[in-house]
């Protein structure tokens, strides 16, 4: 009954209240509704007589989202309160002052300074604690994050005062800052991995990813660049037009990218250019199960194309394609308006008839599948296709590697789980960082860190104790078994608070066995050694 109810009540608040009805013909988006309407008529009723006051705002936003998951688990309802954050990222920016913070000991604690922002222009630095915004303590007052946001962040522009205590000073130090636009990288990484193969991660699809793509390249291109590898693992997707532009990076003149149809939307394909800077060259894709839409629809290209390797886990299997619709109250709907198809024709969306929750329970459920969990008999015949060059792919559930990895689970032990589900190791390497940042940053840049640095002997015991006070009692059996990943990760932690991801992110490569079996895929291809795909 709530659910038919709130079904009536978003139907007529979007038909009949949104749109004024005013003859037997009057058009909705196209469709025909006489003055009788029985589910306005509902709408207005419990308006009028329900027992209780009703906030219309409340009432008309939970029922819209109520209506749109019912479609399928990709239309949404989004209330005006909530359409800038959502949008932020997919525009590629916000406005602000440019910083990443943590509160620690209730303080507002500097994690990192954005390049390119006006914080960065004025000087300040990672570990400063900012102890007054705008003449008001933020600190010991029981500030929270959502706090902290709501007067930092501001229109362009404007102006904001902090004042910050820093490390190794004894006075308070006052800033202004002029609040302007701060960049929101979707290449979170792009490095020279070996002395030949290059690396670029994309962690979403917004309006500036090819752009940003682009740059990336061209730096890694200045290089002796013989093998590339595209990270889309956890890029959960974005902006069409940044997938099809990437994709066309790597295509020939005239291949197929893909294409779109639906009920209403006659098919459109879309097809590759003769602008692509690398489309011949050695390239490997990595996936996961939280790559999903736009990081498909390339690794997908790709794989029809029979261009480069997909290595990796299945992905997630997400193939409709939704447009945003705002309303002059600053919210949005985004419908689903068609699919997309792969060149071969398969369509990867996963089914949804069970429902929303059973829709997402279901990718982390089938969990994350080995090479003999998933063969051809795995998959129906009718979403079997074959590519030009002979490769059998499939479809109805996302896009299967040519070269599945398992994940390592080498080193899990209950005591590494707790301490992972208390945030302890990246909690424990800010600290660390913060009391011997200076000392820290005599080591030039991550190689010499890596080289140099060793989380053994009295650090190790520093974190221990450090768990043991943060609720995580030691367990020397558990401590055994994953003590070489914990250090690691201390490392990588400590490596990121220094240099943020180019600091981070070749810690962990050093360690992840997808990033080091593309090496080894790209190296045999440089030598003309075909790799083995998984049939």
């Amino acid at each position: 009954m709530p659910l038919l109810l709130a079904f009536a009540i978003a139907t007529g608040i979007f038909i009949g209240s949104r749109y004024h009805v005013s003859s037997v013909n009057s058009k909705v988006f196209g469709l025909g509704f006489s003055k009788f309407n029985k589910l306005n008529d509902i709408f207005n009723y419990i308006l009028e007589e329900y027992v209780d006051s009703i906030d219309r705002d409340i009432l008309i936003d939970g029922s819209l989202s109520v209506i749109m998951q019912e479609l399928d688990p990709h239309s949404a309802y989004i209330p005006p309160q909530n359409l800038t954050a959502i949008n932020e990222p997919l525009d590629g920016n916000f406005e602000g002052i440019g910083i990443e913070f943590i509160i620690v000991n209730d303080t507002v604690v500097v994690l990192n300074v954005i390049e390119g922002g006006p914080s960065k222009e004025i000087g300040i630095e990672a570990g400063d604690r900012i102890i007054e915004i705008d003449g008001h303590p933020v600190a010991g007052v029981g500030i929270e994050n959502k706090d902290v946001v709501n007067v930092l962040r501001g229109g362009k522009g404007t102006r904001v005062d902090v004042s910050i205590m820093r490390r190794g000073t004894t006075s308070t130090l006052e800033y202004e800052i002029t609040r302007g636009e701060i960049p929101i990288r979707s290449v979170v990484i792009s490095y020279m991995i070996t002395e030949n193969i290059g690396l670029i991660k994309i962690n979403r699809f917004s309006a500036k990813t090819y752009e940003e793509y682009q740059k990336a390249f061209d730096e890694l291109s200045s290089n002796k660049l013989e093998g590339l590898i595209l990270d889309l693992r956890g890029n959960p997707g974005g902006y069409l037009s940044a997938s099809i532009n990437l994709a066309d990076e790597f295509l020939p003149d005239q291949r197929l990218i893909m294409y779109t149809e639906g009920k209403s939307q006659p098919k459109n394909p879309y097809y590759a250019t003769a602008d692509g800077k690398y489309e011949n060259r050695p390239l490997v894709v990595l996936i996961d199960k939280n790559s999903a839409s736009a990081s498909e629809i390339v690794a997908g290209a790709l794989q029809d194309n029979d261009r480069g390797t997909i290595i990796g886990r299945r992905s997630f299997g997400k193939g409709l394609v939704q447009r945003q619709y705002q309303f002059p109250d600053g919210s949005a709907i985004r419908l689903t308006i068609a699919r997309y198809y792969t060149p071969t024709g398969r369509c990867i969306q996963r089914p949804y008839d069970h429902g929303l929750a059973e829709y997402y329970y279901n990718v982390y459920q089938r969990g994350d599948e080995g090479p003999n969990a998933v063969d051809s008999s795995y998959f129906a015949d009718s979403v079997k296709y074959t590519t030009p060059g002979g490769r059998v792919v499939y479809g109805g559930g996302g896009i299967l590697p040519d070269i599945i990895v398992e994940l390592d689970t080498s080193g899990s032990s209950p005591y590494l789980d707790n301490i992972r589900s208390n945030n302890l190791m990246s909690r424990f390497a800010f600290d660390y960082t913060d009391h011997h940042r200076k000392q820290l940053l005599d080591f030039k840049d991550v190689r010499t860190l890596d080289m140099h640095f060793m989380t053994t002997g009295d650090v190790m015991q520093e974190f221990i104790a450090y768990a043991d006070s943060n609720g995580v009692a030691f367990d020397e059996a558990g401590y055994a078994i994953s003590k070489d990943r914990i250090a690691m990760w201390i490392k990588a932690f400590v490596a990121d608070n220094l240099w943020s991801n180019i600091g981070l992110y070749p810690m962990l490569h050093k360690s992840d066995d997808d990033v080091q079996e593309a090496i080894r895929v790209l190296n045999a291809e440089r030598n003309s050694v075909p790799p083995q795909i998984t049939p």
